[in-house]
């Protein structure tokens, strides 16, 4: 710092993070290390566009203070996100007593003997801060309907044939009772049957025959 600096001002530009419809605030740091009084006023070459607090005060000696600009909302971005706009700060020595209120433009006129301090600061545009990643949860097994599908083709198949060999079997067994029937009638017509009933012997004896057939077939199958 040298022997004309009242205030040291820091950063020596502003940094905003550019988004579209959202104000935007930066800030910047007054600090005097002398041991004067430091009356300042912030002025800007788009006043319409910034808000700036506060943009006029007083820095006691050995004391710092912060200013924050605020940027009104934009409704578009400069096509190079470049930006030609310019704040300048001017600083003089003021006595003891003085508050904000008594700060005026005039102070800061350049007169012979007196000397004022200016810094200029440039506007410069960043992108935002990206938002943290969320944090990557467990993955649920789902099954996918692809696989699902072919399980239940899977088990389709294999009770088809446990469906036919319980058919069969029951089948079977019907075929089982039915043939012990009919052997039982035969013995008792073999051992004296009414004479009316005489043809009925071969009938059965065929119709045994034509079971075991279809058994044997049935049984071959399952």
């Amino acid at each position: 710092m040298s022997a004309e600096e009242l205030l040291i001002i820091d950063p020596l530009e502003l940094r905003f993070p550019f988004e579209l419809r959202k104000p935007i605030p930066c800030s910047f740091e007054l600090l005097n290390k002398t041991d004067s009084h430091a009356a300042f006023k912030v002025k800007t070459t788009n006043p319409r566009k910034y808000t700036v607090r506060p943009n006029s005060g007083v820095v006691p000696p050995r004391s710092r203070c912060n200013v924050t600009v605020t940027m009104q909302p934009q409704s578009e971005a400069p096509l190079d996100m470049q930006c030609k706009d310019k704040f300048l700060i001017q600083c003089v020595s003021t006595h003891p007593g003085v508050t904000p209120k008594d700060i005026s433009q005039e102070m800061f006129n350049k007169e012979v003997g007196k000397h004022v301090q200016e810094c200029k600061l440039k506007v410069v545009y960043v992108s935002p801060p990206r938002p943290p990643s969320p944090v990557p949860e467990e993955p649920e097994e789902v099954h996918s309907p692809r696989a699902s599908r072919t399980e239940m083709v899977n088990q389709d198949e294999n009770s088809a044939p446990r469906d036919q060999i319980v058919k069969l079997m029951e089948e079977r067994d019907a075929i089982i009772q039915q043939n012990g029937k009919l052997r039982r009638e035969l013995e008792y017509l073999r051992r004296g049957g009414s004479q009316k009933h005489a043809g009925v012997p071969l009938l059965y004896v065929l119709l045994i025959g034509l079971i075991g057939i279809v058994m044997g077939y049935l049984f071959r199958k399952s």
